[in-house]
């Protein structure tokens, strides 16, 4: 998933307020809870192998690295880190690491654990290939001497300081030679440096942080943040309304027609905020009936994404044609997307061999009827929607599709796997651009490319961009890449959607940053607080 030019695109509104909520009281107090609606059950939590969003919202209180980006500035201030140096030819970065960081366990905090983890990421047999490829130009890492490190790079990457100060740390003191990282119990008991420290993690149910008191920085005011782990959305709405919840996303027809009441008013405050992300379907390519891209741009003309967009989703987004955060200037604006037209997609079948040749309604090509299976996880509802969409229109030229609902972990692991024919999914993208994670070809076997994407002139660009410091030749090359994948549409792209969200109006300091909200600076008076 440049900084400063996404900053300068960003949308960002709150309802009923101004930036924030409601002007603080004059001196923030400590105590109470802060429960948080959680979607999905998180794989693991293991900073190096998680891949999910549900995982980053619970380790981003519990773990910490060198660097973090300001969510006012966006710019990249010091964290475990005190400072730090870059080479004039940008290929070694020194970082002094802080002296007075504990392990939330009591131990010290080293340049080892920061070798360790940088290590474990590029071992192979690690589930962590979503990041290998962001470290895998650089020739070594040394370490100097307990708090000072040296990262040494092969060749230039406008990124480097981002994942060399970003880089997931574990405490390398709790793991022995020859256990299995994958499955080691730190991905369900972690053990960080951050303000937040793991209490438990009740399946299905919750998962519970209290406040490190013996934290090395700032320490929050929240006494406890608590993970409520409800799938079904309509349960989480209800469960907040009654008051067993303090913070949730919404859905946008929940945003529009089932918490405008003047009590839920009177209780909650609702945000909405664009952040850098979109959703889409992806076509797997290694499935006879995704390899050409008529086919894929085909799928793409027989979804009505307008009437989507306005119908399920309430006008609350922006459909968009590329990889891109829509509003930064690496989307190419120049590109409209496809629009809804099954004439031109019946075309587009024909021409590439799939007619209905045996008279049975279905399209067939050599003999193979033209049949397969949607994934979507369960609990999405609009996902459930989008894919009975999907079904509905693509019967109507002679193309059976399956819809097939599995739990998230399962749903992931297929999707991993590529143990699928068409998914929808959406990704939250970085706020300096790099898509060699998801594109690059190197990525389709073991990496985040998962529908099997392959072309030689975009894994060319992907790498030249790499290697470009200059923002505008970065900018150009990327809006040949966005052109070379509306060509070859691997996803059919949907949409970018405003963050909706709701926060109960007892906490204060509650500011919408560009990078979102900021849990850590939340706090409540101590007459309105509900928890000891």
């Amino acid at each position: 998933m440049g900084v400063n030019a996404l900053f300068l695109g960003l949308i960002v509104a709150a309802i009923g307020t101004a930036w924030a909520g409601p002007l603080p009281a004059a001196q923030p107090a400590d105590g109470d809870w802060l429960i948080v609606h959680l979607g999905a059950e998180p794989g693991t939590l293991n900073p190096i192998t998680a891949t999910d969003a549900y995982a980053a919202r619970v380790n981003d209180l519990i773990y910490e690295s060198l660097l973090r980006r300001d969510p006012r500035t966006l710019e990249l201030v010091p964290v475990l880190a005190e400072s730090w140096t870059i080479s004039e030819d940008r290929l070694t970065y020194t970082f002094h690491l802080r002296k007075d960081v504990r392990w939330q366990d009591g131990t010290p905090f080293t340049a080892r654990d920061v070798l360790y983890s940088f290590e474990r990421i590029n071992d192979p047999a690690v589930d962590a290939a979503h990041l290998r490829n962001y470290y895998r130009d650089i020739e070594k890492l040394e370490i100097l001497d307990d708090h000072t490190i040296r990262y040494r790079y092969r060749m230039p990457y406008f990124r480097a300081l981002e994942f060399c100060g970003g880089l997931p740390i574990v405490p390398s003191h709790l793991f022995k030679e020859g256990d299995d990282f994958n499955q080691h119990p730190i991905g369900r008991h972690p053990l960080g440096t951050g303000p937040y420290r793991f209490v438990r993690w009740e399946t299905g149910k919750e998962i519970v942080l209290e406040r490190h008191e013996g934290y090395w920085g700032t320490k929050p005011h929240l006494a406890r943040v608590v993970f409520k782990i409800i799938t079904d959305n309509t349960v989480a709405l209800q469960v907040l309304k009654k008051g067993g919840l303090d913070f949730m996303s919404l859905r946008p027809i929940q945003w529009m027609k089932q918490t405008g009441s003047p009590r839920f008013q009177e209780r909650f405050q609702k945000f909405k905020y664009y952040l850098p992300s979109y959703t889409y379907i992806g076509w797997n390519q290694r499935k006879p009936y995704f390899e050409d891209r008529r086919v894929r741009q085909a799928m793409t003309l027989l979804l009505d994404r307008e009437m989507i967009l306005q119908r399920l989703l309430f006008g609350l987004g922006t459909v968009v044609s590329g990889p891109f955060y829509v509003h930064s200037p690496e989307y190419n604006k120049a590109i409209a997307p496809y629009p809804y037209d099954p004439e031109r997609a019946r075309r587009l079948l024909k021409e590439a061999g799939w007619e209905d040749h045996d008279g049975d309604g279905l399209l067939d090509r050599n003999g193979t009827p033209f049949r397969f299976e949607f994934l979507i996880s369960a609990g999405s509802l609009f996902a459930e929607q989008l894919a009975t969409i999907v079904q509905q229109n693509l019967k109507n030229v002679g193309i059976a599709v399956t819809i097939r609902k599995l739990e998230w972990p399962v749903f992931i692991q297929k999707i991993q796997s590529h143990e699928f024919d068409a998914c929808t999914l959406g990704w939250s993208l970085g706020w300096e651009t790099d898509p060699y994670q998801l594109w690059h070809s190197s990525q389709a076997d073991k990496g985040s490319n998962f529908v099997g994407f392959r072309n030689e002139e975009a894994d060319r660009l992907i790498e030249e961009a790499r290697r470009e410091f200059d923002p505008l030749k970065r900018q150009a090359m990327y809006h040949r890449f966005h052109e070379i994948l509306h060509e070859e549409q691997p996803y059919t792209f949907l949409f970018t959607t405003e963050a909706l969200v709701a926060v109960d109006r007892r906490f204060e300091n509650v500011n919408v940053y560009p990078m979102g909200l900021e849990f850590r600076e939340w706090w409540v008076p101590k007459e309105k607080q509900r928890y000891q």
